[in-house]
């Protein structure tokens, strides 16, 4: 075994040849003149592959009936009655507490938003927009679009740190005794970017919260309730009924999608949320729609049939994702670890691995990428306003390219890491 000193136990001299070395390095990178990609949670074309026997499965008219129901009719606004039951067995809630939607989660998430902020939520005493002030916790690092939205509306986003069991729950329990404190967003499973999954002391204090504001709400972005790559799943307490027992069942709304299990773009969302909800929102979004595509949710149902099946199918991705993770990990540990300049985790599920450079230094990290060929997720994208207080996260997303890529542009990715850690030591 090879012994390498870590970069805080190297003299001033062993760093500037470190840093020399890394440079010429980077240089030779960069002569590759590479185009490769990291930066989304984009399924690769070997996942989109394997799941497009969907596309053989309405072929005549006779397919297009769920019951009686003709999908290819207007109605049915909050679902397809067998899509419904699908959602509920997926995330082991009532099919009356389900509203199926289209393509993303996201619209429905920003409608959401939308109609509190214009007419309000089922509790709302008036719209958000006639409140002096709207204030979003959002647990970081976190996902980049849920910031958006909450700024996109005005809102001030206050920054709640991640643990290794969910959000500091000290800090949100004290932070919703605030009126003005409206929602949190947060992806419960496999979090992204950190691949964390709550603790079930975090969920119940989740859901064991006494808001000041009597329409406060958690937006629970479960869009990776099936998505391990490594190991069994793993099972996920039901949020809706747990806040029903806690008498707030009217503060979640649950989403998810087929997003990541059939296509990405082309599948069916979902929202789950108390029949009072449901019934509020379907008359909400009946302004604006007579109806999602009820022949893509039939499709959908047909095909992934029910959970069980859909966990086999889940099964077949991993086989893609699992070697793709454990590429980049392994790089890491080979290449990163020894030296002592970043942390990371193994992540059995979700979409991503959450890295922490050292501190003033995730921008410098990702320029350098970026220079080289390999784009990244914006550095600070991971926090609200796009403001990382320590400069030091960085999403790694190695679902799109293949291994043989990944691997390229692991090579940018840890010279990068290396080089910026060694100006910031050498105060270059």
């Amino acid at each position: 075994m090879i012994f390498v000193t870590p970069y805080s136990c190297m003299t001033p001299e062993q760093l500037e040849a470190a840093y020399q070395a890394e440079l010429a390095n980077y240089e030779t990178c960069k002569a590759k003149k590479l185009n490769l990609n990291m930066a989304r949670g984009k399924p690769a074309k070997a996942q989109l592959d394997l799941v497009s026997d969907i596309l053989n499965v309405l072929q005549t008219p006779e397919d297009c009936f769920d019951g009686t129901i003709d999908s290819r009719n207007y109605g049915e606004l909050a679902g397809l009655p067998s899509a419904r039951a699908y959602w509920a067995d997926v995330l082991d809630c009532k099919p009356s507490q389900i509203f199926v939607g289209g393509a993303a989660s996201l619209n429905m998430m920003c409608d959401i938003v939308s109609r509190a902020f214009t007419h309000g939520l089922l509790h709302s005493p008036r719209p958000w927009c006639k409140e002096e002030k709207v204030k979003f916790l959002c647990p970081s690092p976190g996902y980049d679009r849920h910031f958006q939205i909450g700024e996109f509306y005005g809102a001030e986003l206050i920054y709640i740190p991640m643990t290794p069991t969910g959000p500091d729950m000290d800090m949100v329990e004290e932070y919703v005794k605030d009126p003005a404190v409206k929602m949190i967003w947060v992806v419960p499973k496999y979090s992204n970017p950190d691949g964390i999954i709550f603790s079930d002391e975090t969920i119940q204090r989740f859901a064991n919260l006494k808001p000041a504001a009597p329409d406060f709400a958690i937006i629970w972005d479960n869009a990776y309730c099936m998505h391990e790559f490594e190991g069994e799943y793993v099972p996920f307490p039901d949020i809706i009924s747990m806040c029903e027992k806690a008498g707030r069942p009217d503060m979640v709304f649950e989403f998810a999608s087929t997003s990541k299990i059939t296509f990405a773009g082309g599948g069916t969302s979902c929202m789950a949320a108390s029949e009072g909800n449901i019934d509020y929102f379907t008359g909400v979004f009946g302004v604006q729609m007579i109806s999602y595509d009820k022949v893509n949710q039939l499709r959908h149902v047909k095909y992934l049939k029910d959970k069980a099946h859909t966990l086999e199918i889940m099964k077949r991705h991993a086989t893609v994702m699992g070697p793709k993770f454990r590429c980049v990990a392994d790089i890491l540990d080979r290449e990163i670890k020894p030296l002592g300049i970043a942390e990371w985790k193994r992540p059995t599920g979700g979409y991503f691995i959450s890295l922490n450079a050292m501190p003033g230094t995730a921008k410098r990290v990702w320029n350098l990428c970026k220079e080289a060929g390999v784009t990244m997720t914006n550095a600070g994208a991971t926090f609200p306003y796009g403001k990382d207080p320590n400069d030091s996260n960085i999403r790694i997303a190695p679902s799109l390219p293949p291994v043989a890529e990944l691997e390229q542009a692991m090579e940018v990715f840890t010279t990068s890491l290396k080089l910026a850690a060694l100006e910031k030591l050498l105060n270059k």
